[in-house]
């Protein structure tokens, strides 16, 4: 299968075979396991204190002559305290209990909880040939690695014809706005390169695009929230790259 290569003016120069990591049958649930395994080692761990909610209350005595006892007060046997007493009078409320105010959670998260999820070595690698088989592709010439200015890398972008698919921020609707996700940034376009290179440094701040040599994709890059078809631009040394050294077979 041959593809076509395209100069930074957006004119067809040749054409190349394509490896046969493009030929791969696209798994869509595949795909979504291989990135949901890759977010899951990216969330925090977090937990409730494992004192919270039992600070207050203690437990009260039942025996008959105790002082501050609930014998014969036909009170439920919980965990309370006093709020108030007049000599041996006392009123109590429930506490430390989950179905008591301000009491303990029933089942707090745990920070000792496994998040991560794990994916077998084949289906990673399975997965992320069905998304570059699923990926809306363009290759390009290798100048485009040496571009090191972002205003010279934006103009190649925008004459390639990715100008209306750069990333568009918007603000989140609903309560993350004030809990620090404020915005929410469409995906761009990915491109591909064959080596760490100046374009990675002079396209980095580009919203909504992403850069990464051929050799570090992953499933996560090439179908962002479990979706593939994402468009990508590759470079001819990075396909030259991916089928020489067989990567993700």
């Amino acid at each position: 299968m041959k593809a076509d290569i395209y100069s930074l003016a957006n004119t067809k120069t040749a054409s190349i075979d394509l490896p046969p990591q493009f030929l791969e049958p696209v798994r869509k649930d595949l795909i979504k396991r291989a990135v949901l395994a890759i977010q899951s080692h990216n969330r925090q761990p977090y937990g409730a204190d494992p004192k919270a909610g039992t600070r207050q209350g203690k437990a009260t005595s039942k025996r008959r002559n105790s002082f501050g006892t609930v014998y014969g007060r036909g009170v439920s046997r919980v965990r309370r305290k006093a709020m108030w007493h007049r000599g041996s009078q006392f009123g109590w409320v429930a506490a430390f209990i989950a179905n008591a105010t301000k009491g303990r959670k029933a089942f707090p998260p745990k920070v000792e909880k496994v998040i991560k999820e794990k994916i077998n070595k084949k289906e990673r690698r399975k997965a992320i040939r069905s998304a570059i088989a699923a990926a809306d592709s363009k290759i390009v010439e290798d100048k485009l690695e040496s571009i090191d200015k972002t205003k010279n890398f934006l103009s190649s972008l925008n004459r390639l014809g990715y100008e209306k698919d750069l990333g568009e921020r918007k603000i989140r609707a609903g309560k993350g706005t004030r809990r620090g996700r404020k915005y929410r940034t469409s995906k761009g376009p990915l491109i591909v390169v064959s080596q760490e290179c100046k374009a990675m440094t002079a396209g980095r701040n580009i919203l909504g695009v992403d850069l990464v040599e051929v050799k570090n994709l992953n499933a996560e890059l090439l179908a962002p929230g479990t979706n593939p078809g994402r468009k990508t631009i590759w470079t001819k040394s990075a396909i030259e790259k991916l089928s020489k050294e067989s990567l993700f077979i």
